[in-house]
């Protein structure tokens, strides 16, 4: 009874028996994984965060932003960190980490539609 649980437990040594190059192979998928998450997640939201940081960084008066609110409106007033945005009627105060980009108020609201002649 001992010899077959013996045999059915095989060897038990599993990648030490195979040597250095066993246990490589058996690491491999979890470094293709590791490679995969970098490339396609990792390393793209670290350069979209740092165009982010480059653009809070360049604020002026003057630019037209759109918050995370989704509010649009131009900057009129920088108090150190904080903004003083002009929303058309009413005037708002807000951290600069709340600007989620800036876009050009010539295109907001038209949109193209191909005239039928």
């Amino acid at each position: 009874m001992l010899t077959s649980i013996a045999y059915a437990a095989g060897n038990a040594g599993g990648a030490a028996a195979q040597g250095p190059m066993g246990a490589f192979a058996s690491l491999m998928p979890l470094l293709i994984m590791f490679a995969v998450f970098y490339f396609l997640l990792i390393r793209p939201q670290q350069k979209r965060n740092k165009e982010h940081k480059a653009m809070i960084e360049s604020l002026g008066k003057g630019s037209y932003v759109m918050t995370s609110a989704g509010f649009l409106g131009r900057i009129v007033d920088i108090e150190g960190d904080i903004l003083v945005i002009d929303l058309g009627e009413t005037k708002v105060r807000m951290p600069r980490g709340f600007v989620s980009g800036l876009y050009d108020p010539k295109t907001v609201g038209k949109t193209e539609t191909a005239e039928k002649k």
